[in-house]
């Protein structure tokens, strides 16, 4: 079956492009079938970094947002959804305003929304809001971004930790990546794959920095494969 992946976090700046770009090339590494939606009109990084595979959409308008849907039908796939801040209302307009929860269950459809989360209070009193609102009808998974905080301590106390775990949700931690690597490969636009393996031109990393990348996707990849088949 199809499977929608929602990457959200309301607040800005907690690195959910960061995770969107992971979720596509792990998709890719799997030759796992994926459509990426970006639903960033203004600086969208996930139809930047993976263009071949992305379309844009303007979460606002209704027939643009339904193009989520559209890209799970007819073809078993995963669907990934990368979701500007600031972009919840629009999301549940959209979500709403065709019950999409129950056409997804009668077409067979998963739901997932990937919370990112620098551990502030900010992101995770957002945390709690979107569990409130979405609750059983999405698997909830929460990922704790070391790249823009290394303290989670206020969200593990949280109230939105015991709703998560309440509801059935998953906890995975994104290791950092070092910064002149990362640097480089958003400078450019790279690919995480072309940041691996490209040996010539001006965006090629350095030796050790490729080797950095790699073994922070092989990380990366080990806390998914935690998921138990969800994704």
């Amino acid at each position: 079956m199809s499977h929608i992946h929602f990457v959200g976090g309301e607040k800005g700046g907690v690195g959910k492009s960061v995770v969107a770009r992971l979720l596509s090339q792990r998709f890719i590494d799997h030759a796992l079938p994926f459509a990426g939606v970006d639903g960033d009109q203004s600086s969208g990084a996930l139809v930047r970094y993976y263009a071949d595979f992305t379309q844009s959409v303007d979460l606002a308008a209704v027939e643009s947002a339904d193009q989520i849907m559209d890209r799970a039908l007819g073809a078993e796939r995963r669907v990934l959804v990368d979701l500007p801040a600031q972009s919840a209302r629009s999301l549940w307009t959209w979500l709403s305003g065709a019950n999409v929860f129950e056409f997804a269950r009668e077409m067979g459809i998963r739901l997932s929304f990937w919370h990112v989360t620098d551990g502030g209070f900010a992101s995770t009193s957002e945390i709690e809001r979107a569990l409130e609102l979405l609750g059983t009808q999405v698997r909830h998974v929460v990922v704790k971004n070391h790249g823009r905080s290394r303290d989670f301590s206020q969200f593990e106390e949280s109230a939105a930790r015991r709703r998560l775990d309440e509801l059935g949700g998953a906890v995975i931690e994104l290791p950092e990546l070092e910064a002149g690597a990362m640097y480089t490969i958003d400078r450019f636009g790279s690919s995480f794959w072309a940041a691996i393996h490209r040996t010539e031109g001006e965006a090629t990393l350095k030796p050790l920095d490729r080797q950095r990348v790699k073994l922070w996707l092989e990380r990366c990849y080990a806390e998914l494969d935690r998921l138990d088949g969800a994704l």
